[in-house]
């Protein structure tokens, strides 16, 4: 038995298969999502599946199949929606890809049942679940946030339904420490207040100091008082990823609490990479999966930790062609540190606290001076993409030729650390004082 204590007490713990040290069979998989889902009682309920988008690399569509085969003829129907945050809509081939079916034709593998975007830019879509009051918002942040109420929105799907069931990886966040469970509620599912109040409280604590944090943040706290105010029945089918691979080592079916606990633990062993050093340039090379900056990002939020004071992070994408079509007012305000902004918060107060947050995020710990007007940066954050250079340096970025790179040099040098696939797995200082990246020292 686990000498662990539960984050969360008062609920019953999730079923689990797997470990860090394990990688599954997907017989083994399947098994065990048709024993747990069938002991639960699902017959004549409508269930709205949700899931995550291209941004999340997962067996969704082994998953989701799974999930079809043990629910059967049980529910009176079942709809799929896509928790695509702020992100854009995915298209026919994109949904096929994710899902595993043909373009066009979800119902051909997946019969009687309908899958949807999230359409956040929608307000009809929305169903209104109330106010969390100022009082109980300052309480959950720890007094960071005090004077404003959060309006809680959530697509209608997850209201009108008797059952919703979150499949989705797990796996360090910026914003709320380790990702998934109720995350996929809010802001995947969300309207822009929960998602604008909790990232910039993920942004007051600092992505560096966030990152890959097991317990319950702040704001996860926020998050989870939004879900607790979702009338359905919440559950989490979740997956912790084996780094570098379509493999799993650990499956989770329960509460979409417990079960993301339970994954939490796993993501927090299996997810982070411990280096003996730091390294003064960094190159970051994002996946195709990430088709902007406002995605791409995760390849500098996870080697911020590890880049040597007054040393570089480079974004090699090429692919990368906008920094957020979904975030134009990105390009108004650049990317700066937090102290940029929370001292001269009359100046930025009303612009989308969500493109604040992330602006912070891609920036890293700093100071701002506001007698002097002077921002001192602890790193820099370069982007080799085929942005146009007065785009990136406007925006208060380092351009980078993304052909002007010599991958063979760079992996030879020692000095150097090249990272392929960046995004998912976090990388972490063995002693962290080797870098002055203490939050303290920023607060």
């Amino acid at each position: 038995m686990s000498t662990v204590e539960s984050l969360y007490p008062d609920l019953p713990p999730a079923k689990t298969l797997g470990s860090a040290q394990e990688v599954l069979d997907w017989d083994a998989i399947r098994a065990f999502v048709k024993d747990s889902v069938g002991a639960e009682d699902f017959t004549g309920k409508r269930i709205t599946v949700i899931v995550p988008d291209g941004t999340r690399h997962a067996p969704v569509d082994l998953m989701l199949q799974a999930l079809r085969d043990a629910l059967g003829n049980k529910p009176k129907d079942v709809r799929v929606v896509i928790a695509a945050g702020t992100h854009a809509a995915m298209d026919e081939n994109a949904i096929a890809k994710l899902t595993g079916s043909a373009p066009g034709d979800f119902a051909g593998t997946y019969p009687g049942w309908q899958i949807f975007n999230h359409e956040w830019w929608d307000e009809d879509t929305f169903e209104d679940l109330g106010t969390i009051p100022r009082e109980k918002i300052a309480e959950l942040t720890g007094g960071r946030l005090t004077d404003r109420d959060m309006t809680v929105l959530v697509n209608k799907m997850v209201v009108d339904t008797d059952v919703s069931i979150v499949i989705g990886p797990v796996l360090p966040h910026e914003v709320v420490g380790i990702s998934g469970g109720n995350k996929y509620f809010f802001p995947g599912l969300s309207g822009h207040d929960v998602i604008d109040m909790s990232h910039w409280v993920g942004a007051l604590i600092t992505c560096y100091e966030m990152i890959g944090t097991v317990g319950i943040t702040p704001v996860r706290k926020m998050i989870d008082a939004a879900a607790d105010l979702v009338p359905s029945k919440k559950y989490l089918l979740g997956m912790i990823v084996k780094p570098g691979s379509d493999d799993l080592n650990l499956v989770t079916f329960g509460d979409t609490k417990t079960s993301w606990e339970a994954c939490a633990r796993v993501s927090s062993q299996v997810h982070i990479k411990w280096c003996d050093r730091p390294y003064k340039t960094i190159v970051s090379i994002v996946p195709e999966m990430y088709e902007d900056v406002w995605t791409g990002a995760k390849g500098f939020y996870k080697l911020e930790p590890v880049c040597a004071d007054g040393g570089q992070i480079i974004l090699y994408a090429p692919h990368i062609t906008s920094v957020a079509d979904m975030h134009p007012g990105l390009l108004d305000i650049g990317y700066h540190n937090r102290d940029y902004y929370v001292k001269q918060w009359d100046k930025f107060k009303d612009h989308p606290w969500g493109e604040l947050a992330h602006s912070t995020h891609v920036t890293g710990l700093g100071t701002y001076d506001a007698a002097s007007g002077t921002e001192t940066n602890r790193i820099t954050c370069a982007f080799a993409m085929s942005i146009p250079r007065e785009v990136v340096e406007g925006i208060n970025k380092v351009y980078v030729d993304p052909a002007s790179l010599d991958f063979e040099a760079l992996e030879a040098d020692p000095d150097v650390l090249v990272v392929h696939n960046a995004g998912e797995l976090l990388h972490r200082l063995k002693d962290p004082t080797q870098i002055s990246g203490d939050p303290e020292l920023y607060k």
